[in-house]
């Protein structure tokens, strides 16, 4: 006779982060993949380059925590639609700088507007006290600083 597993997934902490964030990102998609045909490692690496300015592959893996051939993935498909323009850095010739074009400024722009309505329409499924809580807690389990 076998013992029953008190082990319950649903309650993982892990797996529930994981099925929010999954959850969330899929419905956020449709707007970056209809309105510009991106994939979401386009989409994060756009936004840390509209978020943070000028930026090499490996700063955007370091604080996105994407994988440097993803990031490459993303930055060649970027660079293809002329969201990005990659510049050699002069002092080390195997680093590029990465920055948006005016294109990709526009994208970015509108793209934000965008995640900022979903931001606020995802929130209004919680309390305002809920959302101000998850946020703490969710930056405190990321490690990132307040």
């Amino acid at each position: 006779m076998t013992e029953k597993d008190d082990f319950t997934l649903q309650d993982f902490l892990p797996y529930l982060l994981n099925r929010a964030a999954e959850e969330s990102s899929l419905e956020f998609q449709q707007h970056y993949k209809n309105r510009y045909g991106m994939l979401r490692n386009e989409w994060r690496v756009l936004f840390h380059l509209g978020n943070y300015g000028r930026m090499t592959a490996t700063e955007i893996g370091q604080r996105a925590k994407i994988h440097k051939t993803k990031i490459s993935r993303a930055v060649a498909k970027l660079a293809e639609r002329r969201f990005v323009v990659r510049n050699r850095d002069e002092q080390d010739r195997r680093a590029e700088h990465l920055e948006l074009t005016p294109q990709g400024e526009a994208a970015y722009r509108d793209l934000r507007e965008q995640a900022a309505i979903y931001d606020r329409q995802l929130a209004s499924r919680l309390s305002e006290g809920e959302s101000e809580a998850l946020r703490h807690m969710l930056r405190k389990l990321a490690g990132i600083d307040q």
